[in-house]
């Protein structure tokens, strides 16, 4: 699954790993039930609701895309915490080569698998890598029942303006 990335980023988000119809059209969070892109024009990062496969227009806005593993799975819950943490550490490198801003991961579950941070919560975090700064955000999953697409994007504009202020 290509990324959409670019150097220096206002916010590179970061996925759990592709999903199989992800993995199939070649779009980042293409399922339907998916709230990822309904959650991104809520909240105010793009000024209109884009489709998967407009994902490229996201650079335009100084937005990428990611995952913390490259492997495609029916369910997140199918990877094992030795490729979580395999992801991270070469997320962590693309983060210090690509230097976004912000690095926002889209759910908290991945986020603490993969850099062993059992109490991270939903929000900024202390960790940087080099001069990138981390927010966990809530999994846009339509599995997640937790958040719905109205506070999701609530969160998602914390972030917003967040990397606005610099």
């Amino acid at each position: 699954m290509p990324d959409v990335v670019a150097d220096g980023l206002d916010v590179l988000f970061c996925g759990i790993n592709p999903g199989l119809m992800t993995a199939a059209t070649g779009h980042h969070f293409a399922r339907p039930g998916n709230r990822f892109w309904p959650v991104l024009h809520l909240s105010g990062f793009t000024p209109r609701l884009m489709k998967p496969a407009e994902q490229q227009e996201l650079l335009s806005y100084g937005l990428g895309i990611t995952n913390v593993v490259a492997r495609a799975t029916a369910r997140a819950d199918e990877l094992g915490a030795d490729e979580y943490r395999e992801g991270g550490l070469l997320l962590a490198a693309k983060v210090e080569r690509l230097r976004p801003r912000w690095l926002a991961v889209v759910g908290v579950t991945a986020y603490r698998a993969a850099f062993g941070e059992r109490g991270a919560q939903v929000g900024p975090q202390d960790r940087t890598f080099g001069s990138s700064r981390v927010w966990v955000l809530p999994n846009p999953s339509g599995l997640n029942a937790h958040w719905t697409a109205a506070t999701m994007a609530e969160e998602y504009a914390r972030l917003r303006e967040a990397a606005a202020e610099g």
